[in-house]
C-alpha cells in the first residue's frame, strides 16, 4: 500500500477544514437560506468538484469544468448561508487548488470574484460598510498570500524534478562514456599483446631451432636465452590479463545503481541477478532503459519508490520496472517508452507496459 506524502496529508487536512467550517450548517446550527438538503448537496458538489480538478489521471478539459463547478457552487455555499461564521474559508481553499488546474491570471480573477462573494455576503448581515470591506480585504488577502505560495511551490518541485531528470541522464551517459573508454583500452591492450608476444615468440623459436642444431654448451645458451624468453612472455601475458581485468566492463549492478542513486523525491532500488551477463551493447541498452524508466517516473508517475530487478531467465534478459505511483488505465507510449522498445529491438528484445496498479515496464533481450 502506497504511504501517503505531504502532497495527500495537506490535502486531507484542506478537506478537514472545508468539513469543518460547513458543519455548523451541516448539523442544523445555523439556518440557509436555502432547504438544509439543498444546500449540504451543493456543499458536497463543490467538494467533490474541487477534488476531480486535482486528480493527475484526469483530462486538462475536464480538470477545468471540475475547477469552474467548484468555483461556482462555493459561491453558491457560502452566499447562502451569510450567517455561517468562517464558512468563507472553503474559498479560501478553493483559491489555493487554482494553481494546480488554471493559469494564474485566471486564479487571480477567481480570487477577486470570490472577493465580491464574500464581501456581499457579509454585507447582508452588516449595515455598517466598513464589516464587509474588511471581511473583502482580509480573505482577499489570504487568497492572494495562499495562490503564490502554492504557485511558488509547484515551480519549485517542477524545478527539482527536472534537475533529477538531467541528474539522471548525466550519470547514465557517464557511465556510456566509460564503457566506451574502457572498449577502446581493451583494443589498445589486445594490439599491445599481439605484437609484443608476436615479436617474443619469434625470437624463442628462434633460440629453440639453434639449440637444436647444436650440441654442447653452445645448445645450452640458447636453451637458457630461450628459457629467459619464455618467462618474459609469461609476465607480459599476466600483466595484460590483469590489465584486462581492470579495464573489463563496469559491474552491471552497480552502474545502474549509480544512474538511480540519490534522486530527490524517488528512491529508486536496483537488484541484478548473479547470472546475468551483458555485453556492451545489452549494458548500454540496459542503462538507457532504466534512464528511461526513472525519467518517466519521475515526470509521470507521482511515485516515491521504483524497485528494478535484472534477471536471467533461461536464454532471456528480464528487466522489472515497478513503481507506486498512481499509474494510468490506457498506455499511450510517449517518447520515453518507444525509445526503450526501439534499443532492444535491433537485439532481438521487446518491451510490454502495464498500469493498472502503479506502472510497470517489462522489457526482454536474448542473452548471449
Amino acid at each position: 500500500m502506497r504511504r501517503l506524502g505531504l502532497d495527500e496529508w495537506s490535502g486531507v487536512v484542506m478537506l478537514v477544514v472545508c468539513v469543518g467550517v460547513g458543519s455548523p450548517v451541516m448539523l442544523g446550527l445555523v439556518e440557509p437560506d436555502i432547504p438544509a438538503l439543498v444546500w449540504v448537496g451543493l456543499f458536497v458538489v463543490t467538494l467533490g468538484a474541487a477534488l476531480v480538478s486535482v486528480v493527475e489521471w484526469g483530462q486538462a478539459a475536464q480538470r477545468w469544468a471540475a475547477y469552474g463547478t467548484a468555483v461556482v457552487a462555493g459561491w453558491g455555499v457560502v452566499a447562502t448561508a451569510p450567517r455561517a461564521g468562517m464558512l468563507p474559508i472553503l474559498l479560501v481553499v478553493i483559491a489555493a487548488l487554482g494553481p494546480e488546474t488554471v493559469r494564474l491570471p485566471v486564479n487571480l480573477l477567481v480570487i477577486a470574484l470570490n472577493t465580491v462573494v464574500i464581501a456581499l455576503t457579509v454585507s447582508r448581515i452588516h449595515d455598517d460598510p466598513v464589516e464587509p470591506l474588511a471581511a473583502g480585504v482580509f480573505y482577499g488577502l489570504i487568497q492572494i498570500a495562499t495562490a503564490f505560495s502554492v504557485t511558488a511551490i509547484r515551480r519549485e518541485q517542477q524545478h527539482r524534478r527536472e534537475l533529477a531528470q538531467a541528474h539522471v541522464e548525466l550519470r547514465a551517459a557517464s557511465l556510456l562514456l566509460a564503457g566506451s573508454a574502457r572498449t577502446a583500452e581493451r583494443l589498445r591492450i589486445s594490439r599491445e599483446l599481439h605484437d609484443l608476444l608476436g615479436h617474443q615468440l619469434t625470437i624463442l623459436t628462434l633460440e629453440l631451432e639453434a639449440a637444436r642444431h647444436r650440441e654442447g654448451d653452445p645448445a645450452r645458451e640458447h636453451v637458457e636465452r630461450a628459457g629467459r624468453v619464455a618467462r618474459e612472455v609469461l609476465a607480459d601475458v599476466r600483466g595484460t590479463v590483469s590489465a584486462l581485468r581492470a579495464g573489463s566492463a563496469a559491474d552491471l549492478a552497480e552502474a545502474l545503481r549509480d544512474v538511480g542513486r540519490d534522486i530527490p523525491g524517488l528512491d529508486v532500488t536496483v537488484e541484478v541477478g548473479e547470472d546475468v551477463e551483458a555485453n556492451e551493447e545489452q549494458t548500454a541498452a540496459l542503462v538507457r532503459a532504466v534512464q528511461e524508466i526513472i525519467t518517466n517516473t519521475l515526470r509521470h508517475a507521482d511515485a516515491r519508490e521504483l524497485g528494478v530487478t535484472i534477471v536471467r531467465d533461461g536464454d532471456v534478459i528480464r528487466l522489472t520496472a515497478v513503481d507506486d505511483g498512481q499509474g494510468v488505465r490506457d498506455v499511450i507510449p510517449g517518447n520515453g517508452l518507444r525509445g526503450i522498445a526501439e534499443r532492444f529491438a535491433p537485439l532481438g528484445g521487446e518491451i510490454a507496459y502495464d498500469g493498472s496498479s502503479g506502472f510497470r515496464v517489462t522489457a526482454r533481450m536474448p542473452a548471449r
